[in-house]
């Protein structure tokens, strides 16, 4: 058994948990999520975008074949739906559990101008707030996060480059807590940034590396833990000892608590290569996915996939 963690947040390292039918590969997974049932959705770049499994691994479905251009995150909706960000159409697609799309943000394959700050060229992920406001990051090519009303009317938007406080590099991730604040994972400034619910910077969070995940675990018993995804050091081909391929829980006022993963990227159990996503279930296990075939399978020689999705099963002491 390979455990990962320290105190009171160790889990067993689970490979090959999912298990698709025979002759189906995710290629790599850009975003995952588990709804309140513990089923857990699989937002991966291979020729079915969305697959769904039980929380044993057992494969339910799939939907979305041809609907996507670019899977890149998931956000689970509080009223059974789900939100799929696709970077590469530019676009967030709301829809039901079983695919029926019921609000698309975005207008497919029409993106604003690149840095204009209009909503969207390639837009990253959305967090859901307790009132149904919709808040995007649109990371790769914007510096924005804007704010949307339930039914997908623009309320507002903010951020410029740089790397002031409010500037953004890529904004990469966004969740928001039962307080109402915003964290957004600033994922090339190598930073966390918190705002309140009306976009006013509130503090930020250092000594990250490309946090490119988040994941806000509201179910803890012992109060909400964020979990960040961090992207691998140096490089596509190799990576640093200690500079991100790992996931790290922190409480919501900054204070680490552990990492998980090992020294250095890599695919043996207990490593990781490009934790992309991060989603947790009731029982405190932990679902990673990870954009492996671009950090490094496809650099491989030959190129191939590797490993994309992974659980953890916490261990309680």
């Amino acid at each position: 058994m390979v455990t990962v963690g320290s105190g009171d947040y160790v889990f067993e390292f689970v490979q090959d948990w999912a298990r698709l039918p025979e002759g189906w590969s995710f290629k790599e997974v850009s975003g995952v999520g588990v709804d309140r049932r513990d089923r857990v959705y699989v937002f991966s770049r291979g020729d079915h975008p969305l697959t769904i499994f039980e929380r044993d691994g057992t494969f339910v479905g799939s939907w979305g074949d041809g609907m996507f251009s670019r899977p890149h995150a998931v956000t689970m909706g509080p009223d059974d739906t789900i939100y799929l960000t696709d970077d590469g159409d530019h676009t967030i697609r709301k829809c039901t559990l079983d695919g029926k799309v019921l609000l698309t943000l975005g207008v497919p394959n029409q993106p604003a101008p690149k840095h204009s700050g209009r909503p969207f060229n390639r837009c990253t992920h959305v967090a859901v707030a307790p009132d149904g406001s919709l808040y995007v990051t649109d990371g790769y090519g914007n510096t924005r996060v804007h704010k949307f009303s339930p039914t997908g009317e623009l309320l507002g938007s903010g951020g410029d480059p740089g790397t002031d406080p409010g500037q953004f590099n890529l904004p990469h991730a966004i969740v928001i807590d039962r307080a109402g604040l915003l964290y957004v994972a600033d994922r090339e400034n190598h930073r966390m940034q918190v705002f309140d619910a009306d976009g006013r910077f509130r503090t930020q969070w250092n000594n990250m590396h490309k946090p490119a995940a988040l994941y806000l675990d509201a179910r803890d018993p012992v109060g909400e833990r964020l979990y960040v995804g961090e992207l691998c050091g140096v490089g596509i081909s190799e990576g640093v000892a200690n500079l991100g391929a790992r996931v790290s829980i922190y409480t919501t006022d900054g204070r680490l608590l552990t990492r998980l993963g090992d020294r250095l990227p890599g695919s043996e159990p207990g490593q990781f290569v490009a934790p992309h996503s991060v989603a947790v279930d009731s029982h405190g296990d932990v679902y990673v996915g990870e954009v492996s075939w671009t950090y490094w399978g496809r650099s491989r020689t030959p190129p191939r996939e590797l490993r994309s999705l992974s659980k953890l099963v916490r261990v309680r002491q």
